[in-house]
């Protein structure tokens, strides 16, 4: 596999409980995380780490993002969010390809798929699971 796999939000929130040096980090652009929200990880000690994988409004792949988790000091497990699991999943690629992690995908993302009103955030992913978050 090219990064450490996939693991659900609740699953997410585990490790980063356990594990002083696991990271979040949302890999959604900056109008996702201010007008959608973004998790809170105030109950487990911790800050998300947010570095677009892609830049808004072009969506290019953003040059600097393994630079931006090496400042971070991204040493520990990395667990990659963002809408729906996508761009996360190719993160947890470039990051392991990077020799960093090791590298999770948290699938569902943020939001999750869409449910029959073609709604996110109801049936999958960080927020229907329940867990902290806020929202400017």
């Amino acid at each position: 596999m090219d990064y450490a796999g996939d693991i659900s939000p609740h699953e997410a929130w585990s490790v980063l409980e356990r594990d002083r040096a696991a990271m979040l980090v949302d890999v959604r652009t900056v109008p996702e995380w201010q007008f959608v929200g973004l998790p809170d990880l105030g109950g487990v000690g911790k800050h998300v780490l947010t570095v677009s994988w892609q830049v808004y409004p072009g969506m290019s792949v953003n040059g600097s993002f393994v630079d931006s988790l090496r400042e971070a000091g991204a040493t520990g497990p990395i667990l990659f969010l963002c809408r729906s699991g996508v761009r996360s999943r190719a993160a947890a690629v470039a990051a392991t390809a990077a020799g960093l992690g090791p590298a999770y995908n948290v699938a569902g993302g943020f939001e999750g798929d869409p449910d029959g009103e073609r709604r996110r955030g109801r049936i999958s992913g960080w927020k229907a699971a329940g867990l902290p978050w806020v929202q400017e």
